[in-house]
């Protein structure tokens, strides 16, 4: 009697979703190998290399958003087969991403600073190289990072001004340069929390310039840059800078001075516009101004500034309503000063006075206002109550009345939306320096990055310093990733004048040129890789079939088909039949 053997079957299906793209671009990027060659490994380290360790945690992090260190080994052995081929490591072992080899990670990613910057300038000139960008302008700023850590002396976190309105939190502080307009970081300076930023740009600029290995470069940055030894440093390398003064160095009675050409007409203003997003044929009005030239002379560098006063006009308008709507707040409140009754206090004159000049100031509203104050005496007899005697009673009743001085209103208003910026290119005209200073969101977007979704740098998980500076060091080669992937389609999508669609939820019909990286990533959410086996053999892979979207941006970034249906081609046996014995 012949026994039929039930051949074991089973079925593993692992969901790669946008795993093999976000591979083959930080493959593109040659992540791995500029970090083998500026971390190489200890002589009794065994298994996956530095760089490709951390090439898996960066695309568990822009895949899943999670930085947490136990959490990537997990997620290593669901996809284990799809990622020994993505990286082309058939040896691949889950405990090559424990958490004991992630810390070492970052370790020697935030302990080894000269290291580090080798690894940013390679990293720099590899991008201009592959992705032929034109490095002409430079966007420098910084942010603070809040935390629940301890203070500890020469820690990281300190006590410092909180740009995330939490002054009472310890942070740290990222001054970054990113290359304008990609946004793509250059290189970045992570230091305690209570450092002033002014210090931070020279070192910056230095690492830009050892990164580009050229000069003629604009840097822009805020007021902090405008200290004079940074405008001074940039003008000796023979670069150029553009940044708006500070109050410090302009002071509102200098600026006034400014203007009063301005407003007597003896001064022209050049009008600033742009290309208008809801009417394309006609440019949008958003500025007025002019400009002087001064010399400037710090130690032994001399050179000639050009300053242009610059009146934005939104920036204006939006002012205006704030102090309308102080000056309404006020008469309100000193209206209210003069409401009697029960539960009311009544003032005497002194402490009217200092309620109205305490209104005044709280409301930034001073001289604005006409004051009057009319003072009534009023005498009540009082009658004898329980063996006291009658008396009269004498109340002074203050009655406050407001008029808007409109001569001092007059001269508020002109004032308004007015700020100097200092240039050193001569080359460079008043719209486009007004432009190129309005496009600060590039670098600012960057650091919304570092806390939103993707890179989740907060909250931190970390306590050790270095560790912390580690993982900062490693998103910022996330942040590369976003940067370089949103560009490369936009570009492709420019140059054919097309829209990308169906990668909006709910709304697959709209479409846009500017797609975010955050997008695209998600519309590779569903794919999945199926493996059989039978009596432990693998008899057939497929993998879900990509649809028109997904090969529209693996082909607008360049990448080939087969970075997906190469994972469902590694078995060569034929498909089965599940009847056969």
């Amino acid at each position: 009697m012949q026994v039929i053997e039930t051949p074991v079957v089973s079925i593993t299906i692992e969901p790669i979703d946008d795993v093999p793209l976000i591979v083959a671009q930080l493959q593109k990027m040659r992540v791995a190998s500029l970090l083998d060659k500026y971390f190489p490994p200890h002589g009794n380290w065994q298994g996956l290399s530095l760089g490709n360790i951390v090439v898996l945690w960066l695309t568990y992090i822009l895949s899943q958003g999670d930085h947490r260190l136990n959490a990537l080994q997990g997620w290593v052995a669901s996809l284990l087969e799809t990622l020994k081929f993505c990286l082309g490591f058939p040896s691949l072992r889950e405990l090559d991403c424990s958490d004991d080899r992630l810390g070492i990670v970052l370790d020697r990613l935030g302990k080894d600073d000269a290291a580090w910057e080798g690894y940013e300038q390679e990293q720099t000139s590899t991008l201009l190289r592959v992705y032929d960008l034109n490095a002409s302008r430079v966007r420098i700023d910084s942010t603070t990072m809040k935390s629940y850590a301890a203070i500890l002396d020469g820690g990281l976190f300190q006590l410092g001004h909180s740009k995330q309105h939490r002054p009472d939190l310890p942070q740290l502080k990222i001054n970054q340069s990113v290359l304008d307009p990609l946004g793509v970081p250059l290189s970045m300076s992570i230091v305690s929390g209570e450092c002033a930023d002014d210090p931070l740009y020279v070192p910056e600029v230095r690492k830009v310039q050892a990164s580009l290995g050229k000069h003629g470069i604009l840097y822009v940055g805020d007021c902090k840059m405008a200290a004079l030894e940074t405008r001074a440093y940039i003008a000796s390398s023979a670069d150029h800078y553009l940044c708006p003064l500070p109050s410090v160095q302009m002071p509102v009675a200098n600026l006034q001075a400014l203007l009063i050409p301005v407003w007597t007409g003896v001064q022209p203003l050049t009008a600033v516009q742009r290309a208008s997003v809801t009417v394309p044929d006609k440019p949008e009005h958003i500025a007025d101004g002019f400009s002087y030239q001064v010399i400037m002379n710090v130690g032994d560098t001399q050179w000639q500034e050009n300053r242009l006063v610059v009146k934005s006009l939104k920036h204006a308008k939006v002012k205006q309503d704030a102090l309308d709507n102080h000056l309404q707040t006020a008469e309100q409140e000193i209206a209210a000063l003069n409401l009697r009754g029960r539960g009311r206090k009544n003032r005497t004159a002194e402490e009217t006075h200092a309620a109205v000049n305490t209104i005044l100031e709280s409301r930034d509203v001073v001289g604005l206002l006409d004051i009057e104050y009319k003072i009534e005496i009023e005498t009540t007899h009082k009658r004898g109550y329980f063996g006291q005697p009658s008396k009269d009673v004498i109340t002074e009743n203050v009655t406050v009345l407001t008029k808007r001085n409109d001569v001092a209103y007059k001269e508020a208003v002109q004032c308004l939306g007015w700020r100097v910026y200092v240039c050193n290119d001569p080359s460079l005209s008043m719209e486009e320096a007004v432009l190129a200073y309005r496009d600060e969101y590039i670098i600012e977007r960057g650091f919304n990055r570092f806390r939103g979704k993707k890179l989740c740098m907060t909250p931190l998980f970390l306590n050790s310093p270095t560790r912390i500076k580690g993982l900062i060091r490693l998103l910022s080669i996330g942040l590369r990733v976003l940067c370089l992937v949103e560009f490369t389609v936009r570009e492709a999508l420019q140059e054919k004048n097309e829209k990308l669609d169906k990668i909006y939820d709910g709304n697959p019909k709209r479409a846009t040129a500017r797609p975010t990286t955050e997008m695209m990533l998600k519309a590779f959410r569903g794919i999945s890789r199926m493996t059989v086996n039978i009596n432990e053999t693998v008899k057939h892979i497929s993998v879900t079939p990509l649809n028109t979207v997904q090969t529209r941006i693996l082909s607008l970034l360049g990448m080939p088909m087969a970075i997906y249906q190469g994972l469902g081609a590694q078995c060569e046996e034929a498909a089965f039949e599940m009847s056969e014995p």
